[in-house]
């Protein structure tokens, strides 16, 4: 028996005392993330939005097993943002449609949730109307009268059934009952466990012919963006969902494969999911404020940098002492910056001489690195604010 075949369903079961521990950790996670964010510059704080949007639509399209190219989407996200560093690219069509729906998922957050909501989320990441080569339906819930399945097929053998979804012919009604819950338990549940419950139930009806599971993180946004309140994307739950991919197909198998309305282990992992995400952005902006704070001191301390200067110090920073084996040499400064070779050895050696790199070898074997001292790298403390 299924999750849908019990005689509770959708009457969920969530042990609230069980999970004390692990949503408190995880609402003092996104607080300090919060709190640390609003003490961004408005550029870094423009940047951490870029990478969660960033994070977040490629990680929901690998999880289905779609690629995205990363400076596509980045600079989709980027010119949605408003940022004054969006690059003019060719628009992808797959990139474009997956920013939509996470675009409306967090402005569409203010509005109840309903069917058409639903239908045109999935509709936008089929804009013609074919997952691959497959015509599939749009715009609609499936209706087809095959069961809908989630199988691993095999050669010469019989596939193997890891999950089957109610009848197409049960889908209106079933996802009327979800809608319905998910706009009346607004402020009357825990948020992140309203999420965790709405991504759960929407993958048990599997209402759509294909985007399902897109369609259900959207979903989980729109959850989350009502309980923070904000409109800002801060981190990226898909991500670490992504990152830990085996526990996610493995909690939704579980959760979904049996016709048990408990279903407090799903939550639990969800919830952890969304502490690590907030951990991680966290550690993003410790990231960032240090940045912030090395480009202060060395320009306050060296305002002749020359531009290339400049980009050669960023990018050594941003690799960190292991991004050039052994240092940068000439050869790669004049690749980095795309100066003479006579220009490189002017500007390193001035960049020696300033403190600012470290000079290590001799003749071809000369390699500069960044002075630690000033990018930081080994402080184990946090940026205090």
């Amino acid at each position: 028996m299924y999750l849908w075949q019990s005689p509770l369903w959708p009457e969920f079961q969530v042990d609230l005392a069980a999970l004390q521990p692990t949503l408190a950790a995880a609402r003092y996670a996104q607080g300090r993330a919060m709190g640390l964010a609003s003490h961004l510059q408005l550029m870094d704080f423009g940047d951490l939005q870029l990478q969660g949007w960033a994070d977040e639509a490629m990680a929901t399209a690998q999880i289905e097993g779609e690629i995205l190219h990363v400076n596509s989407v980045r600079a989709s996200a980027a010119r949605r943002l408003g940022l004054a560093n969006a690059k003019a690219m060719e628009r992808d069509e797959r990139t474009e449609a997956t920013l939509d729906v996470l675009q409306a998922a967090i402005e569409q957050s203010h509005q109840p949730l309903s069917h058409n909501t639903l239908h045109d989320w999935q509709a936008a990441l089929f804009p013609t109307g074919r997952s691959g080569i497959q015509k599939i339906r749009t715009g609609a819930y499936r209706d087809h009268a095959e069961p809908m399945q989630i199988v691993t097929p095999r050669m010469g053998k019989p596939d193997i059934v890891h999950y089957q979804a109610p009848l197409s012919a049960d889908v209106q009604a079933q996802m009327t009952r979800l809608v319905d819950w998910f706009n009346g338990s607004l402020h009357q549940t825990d948020g992140l466990v309203r999420a965790a419950l709405a991504h759960l139930w929407l993958e048990a009806i599997h209402p759509f012919e294909d985007g399902n599971g897109r369609v259900g993180r959207a979903l989980v946004e729109m959850a989350l963006a009502q309980d923070l309140k904000t409109d800002k994307r801060l981190w990226s739950l898909s991500q670490q969902m992504w990152l830990d991919r085996s526990s996610y197909y493995a909690q939704l198998q579980t959760a979904t494969g049996q016709a048990n309305m408990d279903v407090t282990p799903w939550v639990q992992w969800f919830v952890g999911c969304v502490h690590k995400a907030a951990d991680a952005t966290w550690e993003n902006m410790q990231v960032a404020i240090r940045k912030t704070r090395f480009w202060a001191e060395l320009r306050e301390q060296h305002p002749q940098l020359t531009p290339t200067q400049v980009k050669a110090i960023n990018k050594l920073h941003d690799v960190g002492p292991d991004g050039f084996v052994n240092g940068i040499s000439t050869g790669k400064y004049v690749n980095l910056c795309r100066v003479s070779r006579a220009t490189a050895y002017r500007e390193l050696t001035a960049l020696s001489e300033m403190g600012v790199l470290v000079q290590a070898g001799v003749g071809r074997g000369t390699r500069y690195k960044l002075k630690d001292v000033l990018a930081g790298w080994h402080s184990p403390k946090s940026v205090d604010i």
